[in-house]
């Protein structure tokens, strides 16, 4: 398994905003760290956990394009993005995704939502 890096998010950046990118780019990944560890663990088939991995990037590059649309709201902690991102019913729709796509990174977020609510995480 291999978790995202914060260079995914911003690889696609503009040269000279590049480099803004990469500190929330770092805390999403710390954010994700321990719900990547669960997952790591779990009973889980491998497809299902690189399905899981592979939208918790979709997920982090949603949350930078957003930080990129209003820059005012990077001085918002980057667990708040998170927590306002992600909800008992799924995550944010998506620009390019098909239906299948939407389903799939909805299913990610309701279990990083659930795996986030539990007392200690």
């Amino acid at each position: 398994m291999h978790p995202p890096t914060a260079a995914i998010w911003t690889t696609g950046a503009l040269p000279d905003g590049a480099g803004k990118d990469l500190p929330p780019a770092e805390e999403l990944v710390a954010c994700f760290r321990s719900s990547l560890d669960h997952l790591a663990s779990s009973p889980l088939a491998p497809k299902t956990i690189r399905r899981h991995v592979d939208n918790l990037g979709l997920l982090g590059g949603e949350i930078i394009r957003d930080l990129n649309y209003d820059t005012s709201q990077r001085k918002v902690a980057v667990h708040k993005h998170l927590r306002d991102a992600i909800e008992a019913d799924g995550g944010p729709l998506t620009y390019n995704g098909s239906e299948d796509a939407q389903s799939s990174l909805d299913s990610t977020c309701r279990k990083l939502h659930r795996f986030l609510s539990q007392p200690q995480r």
